[in-house]
């Protein structure tokens, strides 16, 4: 008798087990087309990648928007870029009283093109000779709103 209870039990828990399963519909497959990343070009006026100007170029250029183009001249829309100005700064040794040149750097993230106003200010109150300006992390999209870095552009006052 035992046996058959047995036999009863496993026989109701096996045909319970299919009267309850759900039938799973396929996974969507998305499938990605591989996009080769055109070589782009990160620019302020004419000047592009690592660039010695004088400091009234310097002045004027500041106020430019950034550009990223590729070979065709594609013009790429900018999502965000940061901003490094350098610039020398006399610092004191407390010690030995001795008045020093050394570096200050002012940087920030910003998703605008060109700078902000107080921006420009901070910069074009004094540029000197060995100061520079750093755009780095600079994200583009193309037409497609794809995401892609661009090149770093550095522009060092003579």
């Amino acid at each position: 008798m035992n046996m058959f209870k047995l036999f009863i039990a496993l026989a109701f828990i096996s045909f319970s087990a299919e009267t309850y399963a759900q039938k799973t519909k396929p996974a969507k497959v998305t499938i990605i087309k591989k996009y080769k990343v055109p070589k782009l070009t990160s620019s302020l006026g004419i000047y592009k990648d690592t660039s010695y100007i004088a400091p009234l170029m310097a002045d004027s250029l500041i106020g430019l928007k950034l550009k990223v183009t590729d070979a065709f001249n594609n013009v790429y829309t900018i999502s965000s870029y940061n901003f490094l100005y350098s610039k020398i700064v006399a610092t004191e040794n407390e010690q030995t009283g001795k008045v020093s040149n050394t570096t200050s750097i002012k940087s920030a993230m910003f998703q605008t093109t060109p700078l902000p106003d107080m921006w420009l200010n901070v910069v074009r109150e004094r540029l000197r000779p060995g100061e520079h300006f750093f755009f780095f992390d600079i994200i583009a999209r193309d037409a497609q709103d794809r995401v892609m870095y661009a090149p770093n552009l550095k522009l060092i006052i003579k």
